[in-house]
């Protein structure tokens, strides 16, 4: 039973990780211009909030998860700033002139900026609930062990798809000339920048409404 419910988080990891998004964009980009590590660690960032926010819904936090959704519009509103600065830096940021890896402090940069980004959306603690509900891995209170267990899946699987994703991305990085890597930037720049204006357009209503 332990074992199931570890897999059953792992696929649900993998399933809400896989989506291509702005996230899956920037580790694409940072993959490509920095190389494996870096994407990874940008994958990894997001996998690690997604870890977080599910334990609020798997240990059954509500106090925490009721206070993160009332302050869903501030935080909203950081994100969508966040996403804006991040697609301009790509947009504008040429790449470098020879393919190579970054050193410890970039990763660590690209880590912590997926895992704040990720942070900013704390809806994502009802998905959690939702497809735990959905699968028959609602909390149960003072099931810590089960609840661990769950969490960690949900981590494992996440990682593993972001661990495929800059694996196959590596694949073709030699492939990839500098003039191409130049178009690859300036589109993930604008594609990233669009993703963090829709993000601030939908904010209005929930403002104009006091939601």
């Amino acid at each position: 039973m332990d074992v199931a419910i570890f897999g059953r988080g792992m696929l649900i990891g993998f399933a809400i990780a896989a989506p291509v998004g702005p996230i899956g964009l920037l580790c694409i980009q940072r993959t490509l211009a920095h190389g494996r590590l870096t994407g990874l660690a940008t994958g990894l960032g997001a996998a690690s909030a997604d870890a977080l926010y599910g334990t609020v819904a798997a240990f059954g936090l509500t106090a925490i998860s009721t206070f993160l959704v009332e302050q869903r519009l501030g935080l909203g509103l950081v994100g969508g700033v966040f996403l804006c600065y991040l697609g301009l830096r790509t947009l504008l940021t040429p790449p470098p002139q020879q393919a190579g890896g970054s050193g410890a402090v970039q990763r660590w940069a690209a880590y912590g900026s997926t895992f704040l980004l990720t942070l900013t959306n704390p809806m994502t603690i009802f998905s959690f609930m939702a497809v735990f509900a959905g699968v028959g891995l609602a909390a149960v209170p003072g099931d810590y062990g089960r609840a661990a267990l769950l969490v960690a899946g949900v981590f494992a699987g996440s990682a593993a798809w972001w661990l495929l994703l800059s694996g196959g991305v590596t694949l073709l990085r030699e492939r990839i000339t500098g003039g191409v890597l130049h178009w690859v930037n300036r589109a993930a720049g604008l594609v990233i920048l669009a993703f963090g204006v829709v993000l601030l357009v939908q904010l209005e209503p929930l403002r104009l409404w006091g939601r």
